[in-house]
C-alpha cells in the first residue's frame, strides 16, 4: 500500500534522554497540527532530526532509539553537532533566513555552511529514499531542504514529490544576491507541486526561474525538461475548533478555576474605566519588528496623553536562537528600549510595558488572548503569522481588535484587521487610537467576517488541499496523452529500424543535439556527437539529413565534410548529399533595409537582446533580456511586423526568437523535396521548436516524431533533452 512521506527539519516530538531509555513529547507547533490529519490514520512515515546530537547519544542506544521512533511512524535522521552548527544555526539561519526576509545587511554566506547545507540535504534524501515504495507521495517542508527534491527526484523520477515553504519568497532583486541561486532553485524544482503562503511569493519565485534559469513559466507551470511543475498558493491556517474551544471553556471557569495570569489581568483592567490591554507576542526575532512596535506605543503615549495610565503594552517574547550573536543584539535593544519607554512613563501605579521573556503554556496563552482588548502582531517580514489567527479564534463574544502588519502572509486573509505599514511609526500609532474608538458593533462585524473565513480554512484544510492538489497533479501526469519515450519504446524503435530496407533520420541541431548557448557561436558540436553522425551514416541504407536554422557557413564549416543532406536557414538553402547549395529563388528584394530600423528601435528599448542578420532573413534574439520584459516586447513587436510585412515574408516564432523569413520555404517543405520519390520504410525525425513543426506535419504518416521537450507538438513522442536524443540514436546503432 502506498504511504505518504513527511520531511522536515525536525520530527514533531521532543525527545528526553533517560537512564535508560527515552521519552518521547508530541510538540504542538502550526506544522505538527497541520500534518496530523495527513500523518495519523493511514500508511504514514515522518522523516527528521529527532533533536538530539550524534555526539550525545550513545553509539548502542541509537539503534533502539530509532526502532522506538520507527514505531510511531518516524524515521530519524541523524546529526552531529558540527553539522547542526553549520547547517541549521549556519546557513540555514544565517544565510537563508535573513535573506528571505530581505536582512540583506545581516545575511552570511560561507562556503564551509554551504558544503554543509547540500551534505545534510542529501542525508534527508538517502533517508527518504531508503523508505520509498512504488506509489508514495512525498512532502518535503520548508527553508532548510530546498535541494531535497532535486536530490530524490534524481534517483526516484516515478514519485510525486510536493514541497512547501513556511516563509516568504524573496523578490528576485533579493534572492539574485545569494551565491548559490541556480542550485538552489534547480533543487526546488525537483518537486512536482511547490506551495507557498501567498501569491506574492509565488510570483517571486516564478520570477527569479524565468530570470536567472531561464525556464519556460507558462502562468504557474515551470517546464523542467518536458517535465511539469506547478507552483501555487496554499495559505496556511490554524486549528480553529482548539483555539475556540479552548477560550469558551476559559470563559466559563470560576473565579478559583481561573490562573494567576487572568486575575493579574483582569485587576488592570479594574483600575480604569476604560483600561485597555495591548498584546503583543512573539518569538523574539529581528523579523518581527517588536522594537518598532515599541517605539510605535511611545509614539502613542506621546500624541495621545490622556491615555497614560489607562493603557498598557502586554508583551511575550519567547527566546528564540538565544545563542546566535544578531539575537543576542536584538535581545539586549529590546530590554533597554522597554526600560527606557518604562522610566519615561511609568506611575507608582502604573507600569506602561509588562515585558515577559519566556515561553508560555497553552492555557496562559489562551488567557493573554482572550482578555487582551487589542492585538498588535507587527512583524516587517512574515511568511504567514499563526498568532494574528489564534487571536482572532479566542474572540468568543465577538469583540477585540486586531492590528497586523501588511508585511505578514496573514494580511492576505485578514484584510478586515487593522492594517499598517510596520515602518511607519504614526501609522501605527494612530492604529492605536483607533482600535481604543472603534466602536463594539463595528469590531464585532470585522471579527465574525474573519472567524468564519478561518474555521473554514483550517491547518487541516491547507493539508489536505495541498495533498489533493498534489494527488491530482500525479494522475494528470500519469494520464497524459503525450508519450515519453521509454525503455520498452526505445527497444521498439531500435527494432523497427534495424528491420526496415531503408531508413531515413531528419534531425534539428539547437535545443535537439545541442543545448541551447547565450552566445550561438559557441554551440558547436563535440567529438561524441560527430562520431555518432559518422555511425549513423554508415549504417546500412541509411539517409541523414541536419534541418537547422542556423546559416550556411555554420553548417558547412562542421557538416559539409560528411555525406549527408544539409538544410540553412529553415529551407531557403538546400544541400543535397555530395552535392552543392541549392537557393530558393524569392521576388522580394531589399525587404530587409525596411525592417531592420523597425527591429533595431524594440532591440535599443530591450537591452539583452540583439539582431542576427541571415541571407534570407532577420532573427531578433531575446535569450538574455529579462523574461518579463521580453513577453512584454515579444507581443508589441510581432504585432508591429504583423502590420508591416507583405505576403512574400513569414514571421516565425522560435524558441526565443522571433524571425521573419522571405519566400514560402519552411522546415515541412525542405523535408518533402528530400524525400521526393524516394522510399524510406523507417523514417524518424527529431526536433524541438515551433519551426520543427512543420516537418512533423509534412512528413509521411508512418514516420516517427519525437519532440525534445513536452510540450504541445504534431510529435507521436516526446524525449527530455538533447542527451537523451544521443542516447536514443546510439541506440539504434549500437
Amino acid at each position: 500500500m502506498a504511504k505518504n512521506i513527511i520531511v522536515s527539519n525536525r520530527l514533531p516530538l521532543q525527545i528526553t534522554k533517560l537512564d535508560n531509555s527515552f521519552e518521547f513529547t508530541p510538540t504542538s507547533g502550526g506544522l505538527a497540527t497541520g500534518m496530523n490529519s495527513v500523518h495519523k490514520g493511514q500508511k504514514s512515515l515522518w522523516v527528521g532530526w529527532p533533536g538530539i546530537n550524534d555526539d550525545e547519544i550513545d553509539k548502542k542506544a541509537w539503534g533502539p532509539l530509532k526502532k522506538s521512533l520507527k514505531k510511531e511512524g518516524y524515521f530519524p535522521v541523524s546529526l552531529n553537532r558540527k553539522e547542526i552548527e553549520n547547517f541549521y544555526f549556519g546557513l540555514s539561519n544565517k544565510s537563508l533566513w535573513p535573506l528571505f526576509h530581505y536582512f540583506i545587511e545581516i545575511s552570511v554566506f560561507s562556503k564551509e555552511q554551504w558544503k554543509s547545507y547540500q551534505e545534510v540535504n542529501q542525508k534527508f534524501a538517502d533517508s527518504v529514499l531508503k523508505n520509498i515504495e512504488k506509489g508514495d507521495t512525498i512532502w518535503i517542508h520548508d527553508y532548510q531542504l530546498l535541494l531535497c527534491p532535486k536530490m530524490i527526484k534524481e534517483v526516484r523520477p516515478d514519485v510525486t514529490i510536493g514541497f512547501f515553504l513556511h516563509i516568504p519568497f524573496p523578490s528576485f532583486e533579493i534572492f539574485r544576491i545569494f551565491p548559490w541561486r541556480e542550485p538552489l532553485l534547480e533543487g526546488m524544482l525537483g518537486a512536482d507541486l511547490i506551495g507557498f503562503h501567498t501569491y506574492d511569493y509565488q510570483r517571486h519565485f516564478l520570477s527569479s526561474v524565468k530570470r536567472i534559469l531561464r525556464k519556460e513559466v507558462s502562468f504557474n507551470r515551470v517546464n523542467i525538461y518536458g517535465r511539469e511543475v506547478v507552483v501555487n498558493t496554499f495559505p496556511m491556517g490554524i486549528d480553529y475548533n482548539k483555539f475556540n474551544q479552548a477560550a469558551q471553556t476559559h470563559a466559563h471557569m470560576s473565579k478559583a478555576e481561573k490562573s494567576d495570569l487572568k486575575k493579574q489581568l483582569e485587576l488592570h483592567k479594574k483600575g480604569a474605566d476604560d483600561g485597555k490591554l495591548i498584546l503583543s507576542i512573539d518569538r523574539l526575532d529581528y523579523t518581527k519588528g517588536v522594537v518598532n512596535r515599541i517605539k510605535a506605543f511611545e509614539l502613542f503615549l506621546t500624541k495621545y496623553p490622556e491615555y497614560l495610565e489607562k493603557v498598557r503594552l502586554v508583551m511575550l517574547t519567547v527566546p528564540s536562537r538565544s545563542s546566535v550573536s544578531d539575537y543576542k543584539r536584538l535581545k539586549k535593544e529590546t530590554d533597554e528600549i522597554v526600560g527606557r519607554v518604562n522610566g519615561k512613563f511609568a506611575t507608582i501605579n502604573w507600569t506602561p510595558i509588562w515585558y515577559y521573556y519566556r515561553a508560555m503554556n497553552f492555557d496562559d496563552l489562551i488567557d493573554l488572548y482572550m482578555t487582551s482588548d487589542i492585538a498588535m502582531i507587527t512583524p516587517v517580514r512574515d511568511g504567514m503569522n499563526l498568532v494574528a489567527k489564534e487571536f482572532i479564534a479566542t474572540r468568543v463574544n465577538g469583540d477585540g481588535v486586531l492590528i497586523l502588519s501588511e508585511m505578514a502572509g496573514a494580511a492576505k486573509e485578514l484584510y478586515e484587521s487593522l492594517l499598517v505599514n510596520p515602518f511607519d511609526l504614526n501609522q501605527m500609532a494612530d492604529a492605536l487610537f483607533n482600535a481604543i474608538q472603534m466602536p463594539l458593533e463595528e469590531q464585532q462585524k470585522r471579527n465574525k467576517t474573519m472567524q468564519k473565513r478561518l474555521q473554514r480554512y483550517s491547518v487541516e484544510y491547507w493539508a489536505n488541499e495541498f495533498m489533493k492538489a498534489l494527488n491530482t497533479k500525479h494522475h494528470t501526469i500519469e494520464e497524459s496523452s503525450v508519450i515519453k519515450v521509454n525503455e520498452k519504446i526505445e527497444k521498439s524503435l531500435v527494432k523497427k529500424f534495424r528491420s526496415a530496407e531503408k531508413r531515413m533520420i531528419f534531425l534539428d541541431y539547437d535545443g535537439t543535439l545541442v543545448g541551447y548557448n547565450e552566445k550561438p557561436e559557441l554551440a558547436t558540436p563535440d567529438e561524441s556527437l560527430m562520431q555518432l553522425l559518422k555511425k549513423l551514416i554508415e549504417f546500412p541504407q541509411t539517409e541523414l539529413a541536419i534541418v537547422s536554422g542556423r546559416d550556411q557557413k555554420f553548417l558547412d564549416q562542421w557538416f559539409g565534410h560528411l555525406p549527408i543532406t544539409l538544410v540553412a536557414e529553415h529551407g531557403y538553402f538546400v544541400k543535397h548529399k555530395n552535392q552543392k547549395w541549392l537557393v530558393k529563388e524569392t521576388q522580394l528584394k531589399n525587404w530587409k533595409e525596411d525592417l531592420i530600423p523597425v527591429i533595431e528601435s524594440f532591440t535599443d528599448r530591450t537591452p539583452g537582446t540583439f539582431i542576427e542578420e541571415k541571407k534570407n532573413s532577420l532573427v531578433w534574439h531575446y535569450r538574455k533580456t529579462d523574461p518579463e520584459l521580453a513577453a512584454e516586447r515579444t507581443v508589441e513587436l510581432k504585432t508591429v511586423l504583423s502590420s508591416l510585412i507583405t505576403d512574400e515574408l513569414h514571421l516565425m516564432d522560435g524558441d526565443k526568437v522571433i524571425e521573419v523569413v522571405s519566400g514560402r520555404y519552411n522546415k515541412g517543405t525542405a523535408v518533402s523535396e528530400i524525400l521526393g520519390d524516394k522510399v524510406a520504410d523507417f523514417i524518424i525525425c527529431f526536433g524541438d521548436d515551433i519551426t520543427d513543426e512543420f516537418m512533423f506535419n509534412d512528413l509521411p504518416s508512418h514516420a516517427v516524431n519525437v519532440k525534445v521537450g513536452k510540450k504541445d507538438t504534431l510529435a507521436n513522442y516526446y524525449i527530455d533533452k538533447p542527451h537523451d536524443v544521443l542516447s536514443l540514436l546510439n541506440a539504434l546503432v549500437s
